[in-house]
């Protein structure tokens, strides 16, 4: 016991940070900081606790004698103590336990947080909160201990990692970068901020009022939190949030030429106002104590900021009102000035949407003020040029859009759903983030949120041949793989086929509110129709939100038809990427006044049956689509055989 906590004090804040970097990602800096320092202080053995033999092999490294922590990267001799201290640590952090959180230290009235670092720093943690528990810990014992591949895997089995060699081998894929452990990952380095002083005087006050309910109750009381929207990792708000415009954090106006992390974390702070003390205290006091006038986009974490210093991208006036614009890493606000710039705490409107793992394409714009029917955005510092382009009109060149230093002139407002008018948004990325050339412009929609959806496109399956054979050499060529992996991977909504399929079935969204982040629009099914009537085209459209939740609407273009007629459709995960399989069917009236049971399905469907009442059809399908002449329309019942002998139903 005695070599155990003399192990322990000589070699303490190497073993805090190795816990830090092991712990669970979806805990703030405070909640990971405390947390990690409670692992280490439980870790010296009880006199009750049996041996763990496997802590003491000599195979097991550690730090040597010496006054302070022995070099980081470097190999020591062995330490037995200190081995099964480090093996104590790293079970603790690995598999937390309910109970042992309310065993952690507790800190009235202040907030601890490692300090900020650089666009590395904020790499490297993007990068770490990414990976499962066993890597991140494999990640510390490379970094923190300095243990080879095969050292650090024997750790982690003793720790009773399941697979220690796959998790060493992910940690070896995050770039450590030059310094191996940053002032922002090391717990033993943190600043010390208070919490909202007015909000915990009003929570005493409350809380003193029914203290005769209890300790339980009070405590209950005193830990106010805010609940986490849904499909949102839990986190703990930081209410403490560093009320001092100038602590805001702000990036180099050419970071997204250098980071590979080409989202809201590489905006600039943009705006004539960026340095406008008073107007940037008022927007950090909105988000700080969210009130009445503070709305949250559907699916969108209402509370303060989850980082004491939030991203500043823009501070400016915008029609006469000033305008901020904020990023805590997971949330857009928006905070929108009075005329006059008094009036407390309820001196401007917060908007909040939420805005994690966003891309080049859905961090592009962000919508800063709407006038009536236009709308004004703010654009990513990689857009090149701008462009506006009706949705009902495709073969319309788009019209240029002015946005000096990413603000741009008032555009017409309204999304794909209105398909008689609505207006997108086409951006042109720079080379420099776009992949390929033809990649390089983009659809966005706007939905009436603070962020534009991205709209992309997936194109129909090569038509068969009146004779069976293939449309080319070159297609016969290609494997089937390759023609899956063609139809599944949307491209960008910019092509002519894609914008006429968009002008005809734009208005069938399943959903066309804020929050949504991509609209899908998959062209599955090309059918020739009977009596030579033409063609109908079958589509599934897909809206994913940013909280990860989505829907589908199966619709089909007809002959003549001004809009797509809807088909069916509901909540899930149908024609997105875990559910590629799609089968609809509709009532169609020929010409001639025929009435046809018309079904179609996608590329895996090899067999269609039709049941209606007293009769049925039942028929191969090589071209995946189906037409049954009736007398008249009637209830039917539809189905889709697959190549793998699944049954799939059209959604309802």
């Amino acid at each position: 016991m005695a070599l155990a906590e003399a192990s322990l004090v000589r070699h303490y804040r190497r073993l805090v940070r190795l816990a830090y970097l092991a712990l669970p990602a979806d805990r703030d800096r405070h909640t990971r900081v405390l947390a990690a320092h409670c692992a280490v202080q439980r870790a010296l053995p009880t006199r009750w606790a049996r041996t763990d033999r496997t802590a003491v092999r000599p195979s097991a490294p550690g730090p040597g004698p010496g006054p302070s922590d022995a070099p980081e990267g470097t190999d020591a001799p062995d330490d037995p103590a200190y081995a099964a201290l480090r093996l104590r640590v790293l079970r603790a952090a690995l598999r937390p336990r309910p109970a042992a959180r309310l065993l952690t230290p507790r800190v009235w009235g202040l907030r601890l947080f490692t300090p900020h670092g650089g666009e590395g720093d904020a790499e490297l943690d993007h990068a770490l909160a990414a990976l499962s528990a066993p890597a991140r810990a494999a990640f510390a014992l490379r970094t923190v201990e300095g243990l080879g591949v095969e050292r650090a895997a024997e750790v982690l089995r003793q720790a009773g990692v399941a697979h220690p060699a796959v998790a060493v081998a992910v940690a070896g894929q995050v770039p450590s970068g030059p310094d191996p452990l940053p002032p922002a990952f090391d717990p033993c380095a943190v600043r010390v901020q208070p919490t909202d002083l007015l909000r915990r005087r009003r929570t005493l006050t409350a809380a003193l009022a029914v203290g005769v309910l209890g300790l339980t109750t009070t405590a209950g009381v005193l830990g106010g939190s805010h609940p986490a929207a849904p499909g949102r990792p839990t986190t703990v708000p930081l209410a403490g949030a560093d009320p001092d415009p100038s602590h805001l954090v702000r990036v180099a106006p050419d970071a997204w030429q250098h980071t590979s992390r080409v989202d809201f974390t590489a905006w600039p702070a943009r705006g004539e106002r960026r340095e406008d003390g008073a107007l940037l205290g008022r927007a950090l006091a909105a988000w700080a104590r969210p009130g009445s006038r503070t709305h949250a986009e559907p699916g969108t974490d209402a509370g303060p900021p989850t980082a004491p210093a939030p991203h500043l991208l823009f501070a400016g006036t915008v029609d006469g009102t000033g305008v901020v614009v904020f990023s805590d890493g997971e949330r857009i606000a928006r905070y929108t000035d009075s005329q006059n710039g008094q009036g407390g705490r309820d001196s401007g409107d917060l908007d909040l949407a939420r805005a994690d793992d966003a891309d080049p394409t859905t961090a592009g714009a962000v919508v800063l003020r709407r006038q009536g029917a236009t709308v004004r955005y703010l654009l990513a510092p990689w857009v090149d040029s701008a462009e506006t382009r009706r949705i009902d009109r495709p073969d319309t060149p788009a019209r240029p859009l002015d946005h000096p230093d990413g603000l741009t002139s008032p555009a017409p407002a309204g999304g794909p759903a209105d398909c008689q008018g609505a207006t997108l948004l086409q951006l042109h990325s720079s080379p420099v983030v776009a992949e390929k050339a033809e990649r390089s412009a983009f659809l966005l929609a706007d939905l009436g949120g603070l962020i534009p959806a991205h709209l992309t496109y997936a194109p129909p399956p090569e038509r068969p041949q009146p004779d069976g054979s293939p449309p080319d050499r070159a297609q016969a060529d290609r494997t089937q793989a390759d023609r899956a992996q063609a139809d599944r991977e949307p491209r960008e909504a910019t092509a002519q086929d894609a914008l006429q399929a968009w002008s005809r079935a734009g208005c069938a969204v399943p959903d066309g509110t804020p929050g949504v982040k991509q609209l899908n629009l998959w062209a599955f099914a090309l059918q020739p129709l009977p009596q030579n009537a033409g063609s109908a085209s079958w589509v599934c459209l897909r809206a994913d939100r940013w909280d990860g939740a989505g829907s589908a609407a199966t619709a089909v273009v007809l002959p003549g038809a001004r809009g797509a007629q809807r088909t069916g459709g509901g909540p899930g995960r149908a024609c997105g990427r875990f559910e590629r399989d799609a089968v609809a069917w509709t009532w169609w009236r020929s010409p001639h006044g025929a009435e046809f049971v018309l079904a179609a399905g996608s590329r895996r469907v090899t067999r269609l049956t039709v049941k209606g009442s007293g009769w049925s059809a039942d028929r191969p399908a090589p071209d995946r689509t189906l037409a049954v002449e009736r007398p008249a329309r009637a209830a039917v019942q539809v189905e889709a055989l697959l190549d793998n002998g699944a049954r799939i139903d059209p959604p309802h």
